[in-house]
């Protein structure tokens, strides 16, 4: 068994050779909330509560969930975006848990970000070429001629027509504006992106082309990604792991194809029932969610799915799961697992 303090997130041996690009210990981020306009009393949102993980160079770790687990306030927090409450974090070996904003601003370079929403993540006042060569301008790269040149690199990269670099954003659909997007996260040649619901806001369609120039991006650049995401068909496809996040806890980790075909976490296998499942013979058993997510404010004792879980016990109203390893690599948090 694996000490939920010491946690490790892990594949098999073969993995572990791995490079750890990012490692996050015991993060916690609790967002204080006044429980009347006239009490005193304050209460503390626990968006992520002691959270720790390892995520290994050139992979694709996602985060799914249901909204208000925390999966999105944990990955700016990872980043410093959102400052940890506590805890430590690693980048590519580097303590960057107290750097100050100007030795921040040169790990940054490496850490980027692409946002959910396409159209307000961007300036509607700049022309393209602008947008994209903002992070090159914050940071003094490329100038005149050199500068125009590197974007009109970006742009054939995340396939757009260079020709039309001096338009602006909202003359683009909303799959070209998050390609701009990509183009200005990748432009400073980073090492790690944040790709926080990166497509939930495309048609269908539009995300899988989108989804197919990440995966591209990532073999061509040498990417590493943190992938948010709600759509669990998205998340099977890009997908190396999978951390399923429940009330700011991580309650499964594991392989994306071991997760997907056992989950061993009845939230887990929950979300993916929500899925249409394709093999008509199947006979996986059916855990049906009840009732709505608990307030992070007010958690439940114990394991915080017991209000929902269709296979809770006394047990679990009382104790709280530890993360512990069932299988190489599988992580899980619950009494009474499903394998």
């Amino acid at each position: 068994m694996i000490d939920s303090v010491e946690v490790k997130l892990r594949l098999d041996d073969t993995q572990n050779q791995k490079k750890i690009i990012l490692k996050a210990d015991h993060i916690k981020k609790y967002f204080p909330v006044k429980s009347g306009i006239l009490s005193r009393e304050v209460k503390y949102v626990k968006a992520v509560d002691d959270i720790s993980l390892e995520i290994f160079e050139g992979e694709t770790f996602s985060l799914v969930g249901e909204s208000g687990s925390g999966k999105s306030t944990l990955g700016r927090a990872l980043l410093r975006i959102q400052e940890p409450d506590e805890g430590t974090i690693s980048f590519d070996g580097k303590d960057i848990t107290a750097m100050n904003r100007q030795q921040m601003k040169d790990v940054r370079k490496d850490m980027q970000v692409i946002y959910q929403d396409p159209f307000g993540s961007l300036n509607p006042r700049m022309k393209v070429i602008d947008l994209i060569a903002e992070p090159l301008d914050i940071n003094n790269l490329y100038r005149g001629k050199e500068r125009v040149e590197r974007v009109i690199e970006l742009m054939e990269l995340v396939g757009l027509d260079p020709s039309r670099r001096n338009r602006y954003s909202h003359e683009f659909s909303g799959g070209q504006r998050q390609r701009i997007g990509i183009a200005r996260a990748i432009a400073l040649n980073p090492k790690f992106i944040l790709a926080d619901e990166a497509v939930s806001a495309l048609d269908v369609s539009v995300q899988a082309q989108v989804v197919n120039l990440m995966k591209d991006l990532q073999k061509e650049l040498g990417l590493t990604y943190l992938f948010i995401a709600h759509g669990l068909n998205i998340v099977r496809y890009i997908s190396d792991r999978v951390g399923v996040m429940y009330l700011g806890k991580l309650v499964e980790v594991g392989n994306v194809e071991d997760i997907y075909s056992r989950p061993a976490h009845p939230y887990t296998n929950a979300l993916i029932q929500t899925n249409p499942n394709p093999n008509p013979r199947s006979r996986r058993e059916k855990l049906i969610l009840k009732g709505e997510i608990p307030s992070p404010s007010n958690p439940p004792s114990g394991c915080r799915f017991h209000t929902r879980c269709p296979i809770a016990s006394d047990k679990c109203k009382e104790v709280s799961p530890e993360l512990r390893e069932i299988l190489p690599g599988r992580l899980v948090a619950c009494h009474y697992p499903l394998i």
